[in-house]
């Protein structure tokens, strides 16, 4: 899966105002744009990381709700 796609899940996930909440980063929260996200995130590892950590905390939590029967915490 490439960045790009990673970054657009998240921002049809959260939005951007989510997004920057989440990951209190300039690049979601000033003028956001996926270009200049993707240059921050392609050159910072740490940014990049927490990106991919809360894509893969999406992708858990759309797993755990599609399972039918199980009770909600």
């Amino acid at each position: 899966m490439t960045l790009q796609a990673v970054l657009e899940a998240l921002v049809v996930a959260y939005g951007w105002d989510g997004l920057g909440e989440r990951i209190p980063l300039r690049c979601f929260t000033h003028d956001p744009s996926m270009a200049s996200s993707l240059k921050f995130l392609r050159k910072t590892p740490w940014a990049r990381e927490k990106a991919e950590s809360l894509y893969a905390y999406l992708l858990r939590e759309q797993r755990r709700q599609a399972q039918p029967g199980t009770a909600p915490r």
